[in-house]
């Protein structure tokens, strides 16, 4: 080979030690932070609790309560209830303003994405404490409602129930369901919806047969969102609902926090750990799981 010819050839470059060792931090942090709290929770939830704190025996105690008494089974249910009304009414609420936001251009997209994420930049807390002043007996709905002489007495029934959670909730996961939506109708081909306009198809049947069905993993991952994180909500229904407002999160919190029972505690975060895996196996037999995350076909 000449000079030339050598200088011009690509050199070999050897590879810096072992590409396997880049994912340990990661790995590490997972296994730390992630796999062996879960692994302890599973562990103590077998325990049984006596008046000297919780004792490592083997029981199924636990998961006999949670499923045998009227109150924890009851409480599980209503949550899941609860789950799927704040997920539909975000579905509800979300598409169509994913859909204007995919329509908008310029700075009328950018003036609706900074309406979208402004609120979002406040912590969940105050996102969920601002329903206070709204819904109280002197907030800003009663007010409103009796200067247009609607009502003659400030309606005491808008706070401390499920039907606040439901608007806290909805308000405070919103944006959950709107961005995997707003994803996938932006990736739509446009050139499809006109096409189906030429053909003389409504616009009712457009979004029946075109824009639901490709944007539908973006519906799909917002839905998983909202109700994985209505399921493990806990401020919202500590702040807006009360006694009667309570959602499964918060019986969990009052085990550990209020009754020292964390045998208890343990096997109702357990309960809670293996629906969402069911859900997320459910899922994914009907679509790909990257589908799932990405929010796209």
């Amino acid at each position: 080979m000449t000079p030339l010819a050598a200088a011009r050839a690509p050199m070999a470059v050897k590879p810096i030690g072992r590409p396997a060792w880049l994912l340990a931090p990661g790995v590490m942090w997972l296994f730390v932070f992630m796999i062996i709290p879960v692994a302890f929770t599973v562990v103590v939830s077998f325990w049984s609790s006596g008046y000297f704190g919780t004792k490592p025996d083997f029981t199924f105690k636990n998961y006999l309560k949670l499923f045998q008494s009227p109150l924890y089974s009851g409480q599980l249910i209503k949550t899941l209830r609860i789950s799927l009304e704040v997920t539909v009414l975000s579905l509800v609420l979300s598409y169509p303003i994913a859909y204007l936001l995919s329509r908008a251009r310029g700075a009328v997209k950018l003036v609706m994405l900074l309406l979208l994420f402004l609120p979002f930049w406040a912590s969940y807390v105050v996102r969920a404490f601002v329903w206070l002043p709204i819904l109280g007996r002197h907030g800003v709905l009663n007010s409103l409602l009796m200067g247009m002489g609607l009502i003659d007495t400030p309606i005491d029934g808008l706070l401390y129930n499920e039907g606040a959670v439901l608007v806290g909730l909805v308000y405070v996961y919103t944006l959950f369901m709107t961005l995997p939506i707003y994803l996938s109708i932006e990736r739509i081909d446009k050139g499809l919806i006109e096409a189906a306009a030429d053909l003389g198809a409504r616009p009712f049947s457009i979004f029946w047969r075109v824009l639901l069905p490709l944007s539908w993993p973006g519906v799909v991952s917002g839905c998983i969102m909202v109700f994985l994180l209505t399921m493990s909500a806990y401020v919202t229904p500590q702040l807006l609902g009360g006694p009667k407002g309570i959602l499964y999160g918060n019986v969990i919190a009052s085990q550990f926090l209020g009754n020292n029972d964390w045998a208890f505690g343990a096997a109702l975060a357990v309960a809670l750990v293996v629906i969402t895996v069911l859900l997320f196996m459910l899922v994914g037999r009907k679509m790909k799981i990257e589908q799932v995350f990405t929010g796209g076909g």
